[in-house]
């Protein structure tokens, strides 16, 4: 019996993996250079992609642990969102997936690993890291492309791409229709650039003891105090995984699409 549900279990871990790979297939193997820097990233297009229409597109920086240079780790939390058929259908946008070097970090922050959780210092005012430059040229070149609306351009990101979704916020305050911060953190005065400018959702485990919760209710606060009028869910039994619990919302890809970037 024992051997039996082993197999069973086998062949469903082979299905699951099986699964992932055809998600994962559907994001195109990219890389973005400029001068002698290059940056990987994987790339979704709608069903039936006519360059000749205009779509939206979603920005999603992943976190620490995918960092690297397999451009394929970056598509680990969150890309089986947009492959889900219904969504595609739905919602039909262009996806990127941009990949952090492991050397380097979406936000310019010093993070103490001693703690726990760990402990956050930035740096906005020492101006973008590389790889953090690299997706603000990625995203204006893609910004000049005709299949791209420019009032529908999304940033998204979890745990240290929750991290650079603030920052990038205060850098392109002008750019993006709306954005999500999944246990994130940032500078709170560096809100001041958007909060009335970009709707933004934040998410966080209250149990988070990677990046703690207090974070994303300090960028709320200054937000709020700001002008601003975020959304924000704080799951009482999550820990730093809750972007499992933020994927699941059955609101947020309608509330993402819904906004438009102020005229």
């Amino acid at each position: 019996m024992m051997n039996k549900k082993i197999g069973v279990l086998l062949i469903v871990l082979g299905f699951g993996s099986i699964l992932m790979a055809q998600e994962t297939s559907l994001y195109e193997k990219k890389d973005f250079i400029k001068g002698n820097d290059t940056l990987l990233y994987r790339i979704l297009y709608p069903e039936n992609f006519d360059e000749k229409a205009s779509y939206p597109v979603i920005l999603f920086l992943h976190g620490a642990g995918e960092r690297g240079n397999d451009n394929k780790k970056q598509l680990t939390h969150g890309s089986s969102l947009f492959t889900e058929i219904s969504h595609r259908k739905e919602f039909p946008a262009i996806v990127v997936f941009p990949q952090c070097p492991a050397d380097d970090y979406w936000s310019n922050v010093k993070v103490d690993r001693s703690t726990a959780p760990v402990s956050l210092s930035f740096q906005y005012e020492k101006g973008p890291t590389k790889a953090m430059e690299l997706v603000i040229n990625l995203l204006d070149d893609m910004r000049r492309q005709n299949y791209v609306n420019k009032d529908q351009v999304y940033v998204a990101g979890l745990s240290m791409g929750g991290m650079g979704t603030y920052e990038l916020l205060s850098r392109k305050p002008d750019v993006f229709a709306a954005a999500v911060a999944i246990c994130g953190a940032g500078e709170p005065e560096s809100t001041k650039k958007y909060a009335t400018k970009v709707p933004l959702w934040a998410f966080h485990g209250a149990k988070d003891n990677v990046v703690d919760p207090e974070n994303s209710v300090t960028m709320v606060s200054a937000l709020l105090k700001a002008g601003g009028s975020p959304s924000f869910t704080l799951y009482g039994d999550a820990n730093h995984n809750s972007w499992d619990s933020a994927f699941a919302e059955p609101g947020l890809l309608p509330w993402l699409f819904s906004n438009l970037r102020p005229q």
